[in-house]
């Protein structure tokens, strides 16, 4: 069954020292401690090497940041989608800006995420502008993914919000409705702040996926209560 995502903040650990590791897995109880208190949907994506200790640490929702197409056998190196479930994955984002992969090499990879029962979180942006996104996130809601998170790539990690670009939330969301309208939509790049969690629900997504506003944060709580105000 897909992860519901609906009003969601997904934290997206990347490979930040704050949260890898031990640091991964106490990261990873705060917004569990966040989600219990507020009642706030909250989703944490981490390293492979972390999935295992993450999940037996917290309740809340684990994703991976990434998987392969890759099959029991010889797959050295990859990341094999079972593998991640029996760590306790429940989903997976799948190309990332910095793990970017073609519409075929995306196309295998929700496959072999639906064959083991993983949601699927596609990221979408292209630097070329509003038309090559809108081009692209077509492509992969024609694929069937449970979510597509649009993220200008320019925005990401830095100080100013996709909210700030309404017309390209607004537009996404038509978009993928146009196609399939039960895939779900998200949006990241910058968000730091419960108005831009508000904003971007207020524009038609379902939830945020977010990094550095919280894993660079010297006060990660603090940040992820208000973060969940915006929800």
């Amino acid at each position: 069954m897909s992860v519901d995502l609906d009003k969601s903040i997904v934290v997206n650990f990347k490979t930040y020292e704050q949260a890898t590791g031990e640091n991964a897995v106490s990261l990873a109880m705060i917004c569990d401690e966040v989600a219990q208190e507020t009642g706030a949907n909250i989703v944490v994506a981490v390293q492979p090497t972390d999935i295992k200790a993450v999940t037996d640490a917290v309740d809340i929702p684990v994703f991976a940041q990434h998987i392969d197409d890759a099959k029991y056998g010889n797959a050295t190196g990859w990341i094999l989608p079972e593998a991640v479930v029996d760590a306790g994955a429940t989903g997976t984002l799948i190309s990332h800006s910095e793990h970017k992969l073609n519409i075929e090499e995306i196309k295998a990879r929700i496959a072999r995420a639906k064959e083991v029962g993983l949601t699927t979180i596609v990221c979408a942006g292209k630097k070329e502008g509003l038309d090559a996104t809108i081009e692209e996130v077509k492509a992969i809601a024609a694929l069937k993914p449970d979510y597509i998170a649009a993220e200008p790539p320019e925005l990401i990690g830095g100080d100013v919000s996709v909210t700030t670009q309404p017309d390209l939330i607004t537009k996404v969301v038509e978009a993928v409705r146009q196609v399939d309208p039960k895939v779900g939509v998200l949006t990241g790049a910058g968000v730091k702040t419960s108005e831009h969690v508000a904003k971007a629900i207020e524009l038609g997504t379902r939830g945020v996926l977010l990094a550095s506003g919280v894993t660079k944060a010297s006060d990660p709580k603090s940040v992820l209560l208000d973060l969940a105000n915006g929800v």
